[in-house]
């Protein structure tokens, strides 16, 4: 009984000690930055991250490309005033050679969902924004069935934008923004009373492939 008066005692006595208003000296914090991190929260406003310390564009390292993205384009856009770039793109050709008819189909929602509103989905540059010039924009989308453009030239025009017409970079992968291209190229030769060319494939094709290269990305 003694002895469990004593242990009684003991443990009191380390409790009322634990919970004792003691002042204590704080330990040393290795690397304080990354214990106490300026928090930055998504879509905040970058506009005073200079004052903190924190170097952030939201923008990706120049020359990398993010994990997965097949056919990355060599060609930045240009700067204001210049046109370099886009001429060059002319020679950039169109990676998807063919396509199966799923992925026409697919080609085609994304046409409808991104490029129609404006362009019309006979692709004939009367979309609803500019309705016979009856919508809310005055200034008349290209007709894409006659344009008589290069598919790299294309290319950078869908991601960097081009006039009025704003960029898709960032709405659609480098693959999507191809396979686009091919859609359009497929009702131009639609147009003409034409097949598919060598290049693309019609929606009823089911015998044409996408063929991709491999991704030297993507870790085994």
């Amino acid at each position: 009984m003694k002895k469990v008066s004593i242990i009684t005692v003991i443990v009191l006595g380390i409790v009322i000690w634990g919970c004792s208003d003691v002042k204590r000296e704080p330990s040393r914090v290795y690397m304080p930055d990354m214990a106490y991190s300026r928090a930055y929260e998504t879509y905040a406003s970058t506009a005073n991250l200079d004052s903190l310390g924190i170097q952030y564009t939201r923008q990706p390292v120049p020359g990398t490309i993010k994990r997965g993205e097949l056919f990355p384009f060599a060609y930045a856009q240009d700067k204001a005033g210049d046109s370099t770039n886009y001429v060059l793109s002319k020679q950039v050709p169109n990676p998807i050679d063919s396509m199966q008819a799923v992925h026409m189909k697919e080609a085609e929602r994304l046409y409808l969902v991104n490029c129609g509103i404006c362009h019309g989905t006979k692709l004939d540059g009367n979309g609803p924004l500019y309705n016979a010039g009856n919508g809310p924009y005055a200034a008349a989308p290209k007709n894409l069935v006659t344009l008589d453009m290069p598919d790299g030239q294309m290319f950078y025009s869908i991601t960097y934008g081009k006039g009025q017409m704003g960029p898709y970079g960032p709405q659609l992968s480098t693959t999507q923004r191809w396979m686009i291209i091919n859609y359009i190229r497929a009702k131009q030769a639609e147009a003409k009373g034409g097949g598919a060319t060598s290049t693309t494939a019609k929606a009823g094709d089911s015998t044409a492939t996408i063929k991709a290269p491999a991704d030297s990305t993507v870790k085994k």
